[in-house]
């Protein structure tokens, strides 16, 4: 794999953590006021990090980010440089990206709303499958009331937020209520962090139009420029010094789905007379969170198995 000069100093970095805590304020006097080039300080991650130019434009679902507003401008600056400074976290967006992307595009596609909603996702739950703080699930990170009032089953044996393909269709339908209420992808972004109710009484309060008319909690404020600025990062990831190549990615997985209409009491039975194992059935279904499941609820469980053709 052919690495740039930048990619180089960079995994310098990586190896040793030591230059992971250098602090700015380890410079001092001349040194601090001192201009040196790249190549000069292999290793150096603060002159990596000050030598990369912040991008002249972002946008997110074909919406402009207005950067010429000093404090927008200021704002994603934040995002783009606490964001390089996590290499390794940009690196893992872009691996899991190859496992999630391809269902998330053609579900996006099918569903005719804009492809950069995929990068909600990656600033949702970092394309992991995690649980937060407040209890919200999944790739797409639902709470489950939210969860429920989109269609999506959530009990003792089955949390359909772990369903990759139905919490995308969940997430995409949530995100269009915002839309279609505003006309705006970024404010249908924004309630889907805060609630699209306090969005529109925020915009009804503060007689705002757009976004970036709004003064909003610091967690709202930050989630658009933070999606734009993980968009113009993985786009052009090599432009920022990490060069992947397409073995480097998790692929997606190839599966046969298997219909399901009555109980399975045995989950690894079912499994090995299915030609699979139990972690596969697991790894592949993580929406199903006992070793048995009760009869289906809505007529058929569909059950992911590993494609073994």
């Amino acid at each position: 794999m052919a690495i740039s000069s930048r990619i180089r100093h960079l995994g310098v970095i990586l190896i040793s953590s030591l230059f992971l805590m250098i602090s700015v304020s380890s410079c001092t006097g001349s040194e601090s006021k001192e201009k040196i080039s790249i190549d000069e300080t292999k290793g150096n991650y603060l002159t990596y990090l000050s030598a990369i130019p912040f991008p002249k434009t972002l946008s997110f679902c074909g919406e402009k980010v207005p950067l010429e507003i000093l404090e927008v401008r200021e704002r994603a600056e934040r995002e783009f440089y606490l964001n390089l400074q996590s290499p390794g976290q940009l690196i893992l967006y872009i691996k899991r990206a190859g496992r999630y992307f391809p269902l998330f595009e053609r579900i996006l596609k099918e569903e005719q709303v804009p492809d950069d909603l995929k990068y909600l996702a990656v600033a949702e739950s970092a394309l992991f499958m995690a649980r937060s703080p407040k209890d919200a699930v999944g790739v797409w990170q639902f709470m489950e009331p939210t969860a429920k009032s989109m269609g999506l089953q959530v009990d003792e044996f089955v949390d359909e937020r772990r369903h990759i393909g139905k919490s995308t269709r969940a997430a995409i339908q949530y995100l269009r209520s915002g839309y279609n209420a505003s006309k705006s992808w970024s404010l249908a972004a924004a309630g889907y962090n805060m609630g699209h109710g306090s969005v529109k009484e925020n915009i009804t309060f503060q007689k705002g139009e757009s976004f970036y008319d709004l003064f909003l909690n610091e967690e709202t404020s930050r989630y658009i420029l933070r999606i734009a600025v993980i968009k113009e990062l993985m786009e052009h990831a090599d432009k920022y010094g990490i060069v992947l190549s397409k073995d480097d990615v998790y692929p997606e997985p190839i599966v046969t789905t298997v219909k399901v209409d009555r109980p399975i009491t045995d989950l690894a039975s079912w499994s090995i007379n299915n030609g699979t194992s139990y972690k596969d059935v697991k790894l592949l279904n993580p929406w199903i969170l006992k070793r048995a499941l009760p009869a289906p609820k809505n007529g058929a469980y569909y059950i992911d198995i590993p494609n073994k053709r």
